[in-house]
């Protein structure tokens, strides 16, 4: 499975060090740009065929390459080329910051989560393409419900392009879990029934392992989900209860994953797409099972696309036209991929028949029965804040996973 740069809030924690950092991009050599200001006039259409630089740090090309591809095919006189580079969520600011300041844009277009946009909104690097350009995107008003509160993150900045509801769940060996925790509880008696064979990802660096912790107060009861300083009481003291049983804690998704395939674990946290994609990927067994919690609330996840400052009118116009496909049914139905982000959609319409043969067969394989009714019928809710989410994951860091980090 891919590994995942961002969901939510990944490695939020390192927002603050952003701040000052100086690594810059590779530069593509291209030439200074004719910036546009914002709220200028865009041409409908751009006066010549612009070539697209994409950077993903949110591991979205899988997701929405299809549809920018479609579009480019279908309008060569609006774009002639699109290109691609991906790197990490806390490596953006540190890239396109120089980019901006210099008014020498090597990357076009920004494919981010959660963390990427709030940072570069922090550093005053996006164009408020929604506050300034939203009547250019007219389909935004077809977004799911629960997908337009993760659009209100964008705070304008950012166009949605994929989302889902996330987790958590629980993912196990059959043939060593025998009798399925469903409450928070119960996996805590079973963790410390067997040490060593539950585990999780650091939050910072793992979309599943934040999930779980996002996701551990709604289930717990305690006083306030939306305060990890204040409010989290029960969650913090139950994870350190259940780390007592954990020897260590890897700093990716994908040794989760190898843990599970090599038996070295056999219950995890986990998330629609995480359960999904490396079973379809056969980096898991096929055999491996899945299950809700009995009374939970999902925490959801999205993607962006963000604007640097200083693009020029003809590839912003170019950029509007694009998004404005990519937010129709047809096209954001291809966001169910191989299940990597399940569902994907973030469109009303963009239903699982719109969708490629391959991406059908996909989820009608490897997919669960019971994820659509739970997505229709348990609570959602928005991911903490970034500011909030900074403080979460320096308290996990400093009182949970403290010395038992594991490298990928």
């Amino acid at each position: 499975m891919r590994v995942r740069r961002s969901s939510y809030i990944a490695s939020a924690i390192a927002v603050v060090a952003l701040v000052v950092t100086g690594c810059a991009a590779p530069n593509s050599g291209a030439a200074p740009q004719t910036a546009a200001a914002a709220g200028s006039t865009i041409p409908a259409k751009p006066s010549a065929p612009v070539s697209l630089h994409i950077l993903d740090v949110a591991g979205n090309q899988k997701l929405t390459q299809p549809m920018i591809d479609d579009f480019a095919k279908k309008n060569p006189d609006v774009i002639s080329s699109v290109s691609w580079e991906t790197g990490g969520a806390p490596d953006l600011v540190g890239n396109i910051k120089p980019q901006v300041e210099s008014g020498k844009l090597s990357v076009d277009l920004v494919m981010t989560g959660t963390d990427g946009l709030s940072a570069g909104i922090g550093q005053n690097l996006w164009v408020p393409i929604v506050k300034s350009y939203g009547d250019r995107l007219s389909n935004q008003k077809n977004y799911l419900e629960p997908a337009a509160k993760m659009q209100d993150l964008a705070q304008g900045f950012g166009v949605e392009t994929v989302y889902y509801p996330s987790g958590p769940l629980i993912q196990y060996n059959p043939t060593v879990v025998k009798s399925v925790p469903k409450t928070p509880e119960a996996l805590l008696a079973w963790a410390k029934a067997n040490p060593g064979k539950f585990g999780y990802a650091r939050p910072a660096n793992s979309g599943p392992g934040r999930t779980f912790l996002m996701g551990l107060p709604y289930m717990l009861g305690d006083k306030d989900p939306k305060d990890p300083v204040k409010g989290w009481d029960k969650t913090w003291a139950y994870l350190k209860d259940l780390g007592s049983t954990i020897s260590n804690y890897p700093t990716g998704t994908g040794q989760v994953i190898t843990n599970m395939a090599d038996g070295t674990w056999a219950l995890i946290p986990t998330t629609t797409g995480w359960d999904i994609n490396p079973r379809a990927l056969s980096k898991e067994p096929a055999t491996i099972q899945a299950a809700p919690f009995d009374k939970f609330t999902w925490v959801t996840d999205a993607q962006y696309a963000a604007v640097p400052k200083g693009q020029s009118a003809d590839k912003l116009s170019a950029i509007l036209l694009l998004l404005q496909d990519m937010l129709t049914p047809e096209q954001n139905a291809k966001a169910y991929d191989s299940g990597y982000f399940y569902p994907g959609p973030a469109i009303t319409g963009a239903t699982l028949d719109k969708a490629p043969k391959a991406s059908q067969e996909v989820i009608a394989k490897y997919g669960r029965s019971w994820y659509d009714p739970l997505i229709a019928s348990a609570p959602k809710a928005i991911p903490l804040t970034p500011d909030q989410m900074v403080k979460a994951f320096d308290i996990w860091d400093r009182t949970i996973g403290s010395g038992k980090y594991k490298a990928k």
